[in-house]
């Protein structure tokens, strides 16, 4: 045995939005979420590039000994190439500039976890019964409260709480957050959309992690919390364990959100 990710992932399109633009995978090595931009032209093509940039780095990263795999540095190439590849299509259709998306992601060998972050979108762990948030928002909002100019009550409520300074876009170098965590067997890892984070606070996310035992049943019951909440927006959610298990023999990746239907 060793440690591996047990998890499930769930995206919904929540009860104000006609369309799913999130796009989110898991396997044992990988767990990703991508929220194309809603106020742009087809973020449901920038998630799903996103996603399927990560997919392939898996798929070239699958069987390998992983041991001396520079994992923040293959995040780091994965998403350079995602930017490309947005880059490229919105020069062959000028109705994609301005596409743009966030990314979470974990790649993960062993206890060896690297994470990605661009955007708002949320990397959490619950350890020891305590839940820490891992990523930082890329919004003017989580700006001024990091400068002091505003109190947590007033980010809570501001007009431009969802104003994005920096994402996955075309045309623009990719510049997202690159950091190891140290995983420990029992770690629970929640990745998710603001379709989540906008609705549930950290203490309902808290209660839902520690008091779910499957994965698949916490991602069902926080994609429930958020459409009761009012559902504003797409709802996509990740949730991992690391164990020390046998991993399964077949570990083809799973997508789901506008990934699984888009051809990227």
């Amino acid at each position: 045995m060793s440690p591996t990710l047990r998890s499930a992932a769930g995206s919904d399109v929540g009860r104000r939005r006609s369309m799913n633009q999130d796009s989110a995978a898991i396997s044992p090595r990988l767990l990703a979420v991508a929220d194309g931009m809603g106020g742009h032209a087809h973020g449901e093509v920038a998630s799903s590039v996103a996603v399927s940039a990560l997919l392939d780095l898996d798929a070239r990263l699958r069987g390998m000994d992983l041991d001396e795999v520079d994992l923040l540095a293959a995040l780091d190439e994965a998403i350079a190439d995602a930017a490309a590849r947005l880059t490229e299509l919105s020069e062959h259709n000028p109705e994609l500039r301005g596409t743009g998306t966030t990314v979470v992601a974990f790649l993960v060998h062993g206890t060896r976890i690297g994470v990605a972050h661009i955007g708002d979108s949320r990397a959490y762990l619950l350890r020891d019964g305590e839940l820490h948030r891992l990523t930082r928002d890329h919004t003017l909002v989580q700006s001024l409260l990091d400068e002091g100019r505003i109190s947590p009550e007033e980010a809570a409520t501001h007009p431009r709480r969802s104003w994005l300074i920096r994402t996955l876009q075309e045309g623009t170098p990719a510049e997202p957050d690159l950091f190891p965590v140290d995983g420990l067997i029992g770690d629970r890892y929640l990745v998710c959309s603001d379709g989540v984070t906008a609705v549930l606070a950290d203490s309902q996310l808290k209660e839902v992690l520690a008091e779910i035992e499957e994965p698949v049943d916490v991602v069902a019951r926080l994609i429930e919390l958020a459409n009761e909440g009012g559902g504003p927006d797409n709802i996509t959610c990740v949730v991992a364990d690391l164990v020390d298990e046998t991993p399964q023999p077949d570990d083809a990746p799973v997508v789901v959100g506008a990934a699984h239907s888009h051809d990227a």
